[in-house]
């Protein structure tokens, strides 16, 4: 959308649903995901350039990016890891009509550390690493370097549960994921309505914030991490299938200097 004349283009069709959209600045490269099992690749600042479609072992869940890395999180655990540059590349090169196929391989596959199914995954701002989460209420923490010393740091921890009046732990999934620009730190959001701050490296929660009326559906910082946008949806955890009226909304928090700053290690 040009949002000084409100003229709106079309890049691309997915057969299916589109679950995810990334834009890497770094290399002026759009990168949807669908239910129908593909990136498509597109190039804006390149009109005549056609989209390029890449092929996935199965649906993805959620995309997010460094200025050097792309990581797809899918069904089946997976995760797949994409140099950017190898594939802003390979893209630019292909020179076919929809769907204009290419090869690309990832740098890494991975299966998620978590036990249940992916539904969000978030980069560092320094490149060094990732956060997923699962419909099991839990977190992981993982780093891109392969090395033996490195993935032994990675840990997972759980969250976003609630104690029911009989005592038992009621579990709910971590919808979204997101990392402050500037302290590293990052939010969390729930099926149970509540947002969190975590400081990743010291393993710590920063803060919790108040519940909000309804499940955090996605969480998004400003890029100078003054503000957090929280999208608020129903997603249907209390067994009820109807939307009320004005339940779904967007809330804009303006954080403190230092409010999302991580403690410390313990």
């Amino acid at each position: 959308i040009n949002l000084s004349t409100g003229e709106q283009t079309v890049l691309s069709s997915h057969e299916a649903g589109v679950k995810s959209v990334v834009y890497s600045p770094q290399h002026s490269m759009l990168v949807s995901a669908s239910w129908d099992s593909t990136l498509h690749i597109h190039h804006p600042s390149t009109p005549s350039q056609f989209p390029t479609t890449v092929h996935l072992p199965s649906k993805p869940f959620s995309l997010s990016l460094t200025p050097t890395k792309l990581i797809v999180a899918m069904a089946s655990r997976a995760l797949h890891i994409y140099d950017l540059k190898a594939l802003s590349v390979l893209s630019s090169q292909a020179s076919q009509p929809p769907p204009n196929i290419i090869e690309a391989q990832p740098w890494q596959r991975r299966e998620s550390s978590l036990k249940f199914m992916t539904r969000a995954v978030a980069c560092m701002p320094n490149d060094d690493g990732y956060a997923s989460s699962s419909i099991e209420g839990r977190v992981a923490v993982e780093w891109f370097d392969p090395s033996e010393s490195s993935q032994a740091r990675k840990y997972a921890f759980k969250c976003h549960r609630q104690a029911s009046p009989e005592g038992v732990d009621v579990i709910y999934p971590v919808n979204a994921l997101a990392f402050h620009p500037v302290h590293g730190s990052f939010a969390s959001g729930g099926g149970d309505g509540v947002v969190a701050l975590w400081d990743g490296v010291a393993k710590r929660r920063i803060r919790q914030y108040q519940r909000y009326p309804a499940s955090i559906a996605a969480l998004s910082f400003s890029s100078d991490g003054k503000y957090l946008a929280i999208g608020v949806s129903p997603g249907f955890e209390d067994g009820k299938e109807d939307l009320g009226q004005g339940s779904v909304k967007i809330f804009v928090r303006e954080l403190g200097e230092n409010e999302a700053k991580g403690k410390g290690a313990k």
